[in-house]
């Protein structure tokens, strides 16, 4: 066939990587090079694939000692010596359970053991990579020989470029891209996600397979594809990708009946049969339609979950905490939510939060309808939750993102504040989460001023229930900007408050007003979901309760 073929089974290779003419990739353009392997460019001729694979991870920038070919020659006899390279035990920092193979013939199937013995004995700050058998499963159809293998493996694992975020190779990595998976759910996927909280316990626990969706259970043809613009592109592409799967799983099993305790493995097990619902070239279709945050942004998310995680001790593996038994039935009661109910909502919250358990801070029932008390009440705490029940049995709430002293900012204006993370939603009578947007309070329009970091006008946001497009460098609204010490103007403004009320801005063109006794209340709406608003135009309010975030590791 040709130089790289020493460990492929052409039996099961597709066949298109057989039969296509031979091509050259000439362009050195970051944006060409994009497009070309978004393209499959090269993925339809073996021997160019391979030497685009080679190119590519020739020009990541590592450090200065990076072991290479020559290396793996001279320690590969001495770690593997004459055992049966099948039968070799694995490290830790990989799942020994799944080392794929693809269509690799018997000799590539040893290799892949061999290989990972030497990055292990090469690399021993590795402390968790469970993608790393399926990178050097897939590099081997495109290498020479292991050595060759062995070197673009360690170059991709030694990357020093800050940012480029390529494998993950510690435990606190991988969870906080777990957690970061989920956000990205739940903000780009809600259907899916609405459908996994449904049927999981642990929704979190079906997220933490999403490496596992690309690098284990994706045929080979598939991740293939995946692998070359991930090479080009970096790590944002997984997700994308991982979503999409999640995407098509709802897709196809939505209204289909599921388990608890299966469904994790029915995503497996639609994924290792994706060929059956979708192409190649669709799944990344449907991977790159997604509007996805930027490089940056993503990053700083990534950032704020590790901080969590270490804040809270998690920084290698242990036994996952069941995020929806944060909500401990014993322990929990509420005049206004069911348990059921607050785990719905707890698996609306950003992932870094669901660690943590309900704590009451404030209910009218015990500390009355004073604002004053629910300021004295909730100001310490950040993020909270507002959950309101009317006289008419309605019942909503709103995630609120930052501590109420942040009003005082403002002297004794109404000053905004918050991030994009704050968001409102309905329990009674219909279930509904509205998608956040910057909100104004439409009477300040007539002031003359507004405060320094305000948000847009309410007539540019309200009715379109969309954000207008950010400057490049900005930092993402559903991010908190506390967590990087950056100025107050980088975050968007969705909660005001003053001595006189309560300003919470929600999605699809939904506000929330408080008036200061805390007895009134009403909404302002506009393009609502399915024209549902969050509650009755004017309401009186019967319970309110506010909740914090107890982190129960650190007391």
């Amino acid at each position: 066939m040709d130089e790289y073929n020493r460990f492929v089974d052409w039996d099961k290779m597709d066949v298109t990587a057989q039969s296509q003419d031979a091509k050259e990739l000439t362009c050195t353009e970051f944006q060409e090079l994009k497009q070309l392997a978004r393209q499959g460019y090269w993925a339809k001729n073996h021997s160019l694939r391979a030497k685009v694979y080679h190119k590519l991870i020739s020009s990541i920038p590592c450090r200065t000692v990076t072991p290479d070919a020559n290396v793996y020659r001279d320690i590969v006899v001495k770690i593997v010596g004459k055992r049966n390279s099948s039968s070799l035990p694995l490290p830790e920092f990989v799942d020994n359970s799944l080392v794929p193979t693809y269509c690799l013939n018997a000799e590539g199937i040893g290799a892949v053991r061999k290989i990972i013995l030497c990055i292990a004995n090469q690399f021993p700050d590795i402390s968790f990579c469970p993608a790393l058998p399926s990178v050097i499963a897939l590099l081997l159809h495109y290498s020479k020989d292991e050595a060759e293998c062995f070197e673009q493996v360690c170059r991709i694992l030694a990357c020093n470029d800050p940012s480029k975020r390529l494998i993950d190779q510690t435990f606190l990595a991988f969870e906080s891209s777990c957690m970061t998976f989920g956000d990205l759910v739940n903000k780009y996927c809600q259907a899916a996600h609405k459908l996994m909280v449904a049927v999981s316990e642990d929704v979190l626990e079906v997220y933490s397979d999403w490496q596992r969706w690309l690098f284990g259970e994706l045929p080979m043809v598939y991740i293939a594809r995946v692998f070359d613009v991930f090479l080009v592109e970096g790590y944002k592409v997984l997700y994308r990708v991982a979503l999409a799967l999640l995407k098509f799983f709802h897709k196809v099993r939505a209204g289909q009946p599921m388990e608890s305790d299966s469904v994790q493995q029915d995503i497996r097990a639609f994924v290792r049969d994706i060929a059956k619902s979708v192409s190649p070239e669709r799944l990344l279709e449907k991977a790159f339609a997604i509007r996805l945050f930027s490089r940056k942004e993503i990053q700083l998310l990534q950032m704020a979950n590790e901080k969590a995680l270490q804040q809270k001790g998690i920084t290698v593996k242990q036994k996952r905490q069941n995020v929806h038994l944060a909500v401990h039935a014993e322990n929990f009661k509420s005049e206004i939510v069911s348990v059921k109910e607050m785990r719905d909502i707890w698996s609306w919250i950003p992932e870094r939060f669901a660690l943590c358990q309900p704590l009451l801070l404030f209910t009218t029932l015990e500390h009355g309808c004073s604002l004053s008390r629910f300021y004295s009440h909730s100001e310490g705490h950040e993020p909270t939750l507002l959950l309101i029940k009317t006289t008419a049995k309605e019942v909503c709430g709103a995630y609120l993102s930052t501590d109420w002293s942040e009003r005082r900012r403002g002297g004794n204006k109404l000053s905004f504040f918050g991030t994009g993370e704050c968001f409102v939603f309905r329990l009674q009578p219909e279930v509904e989460r509205y998608e956040w947007v910057i909100i104004k309070h439409p009477e300040l329009a007539t002031t003359g001023s507004e405060p320094e970091n305000h948000a847009p006008s309410a007539s540019s946001t309200l009715s379109s229930g969309t954000v207008p497009p950010d400057p490049s460098d900005r930092l993402s609204p559903f991010l908190s900007a506390r967590h990087f010490n950056l100025p107050s103007k980088t975050a968007s403004m969705f909660m005001a408050g003053s001595s006189e009320c309560i300003i919470i801005g929600g999605g699809d063109g939904q506000a929330l007003y408080l008036d200061a006794d805390l007895n009134h209340g009403r909404t302002s709406h506009c393009n609502t979901f399915n024209n549902q608003p969050l509650c009755s135009e004017n309401f009186q309010i019967s319970v309110l309760e506010v909740w914090g975030f107890r982190d129960t590791m650190n007391g």
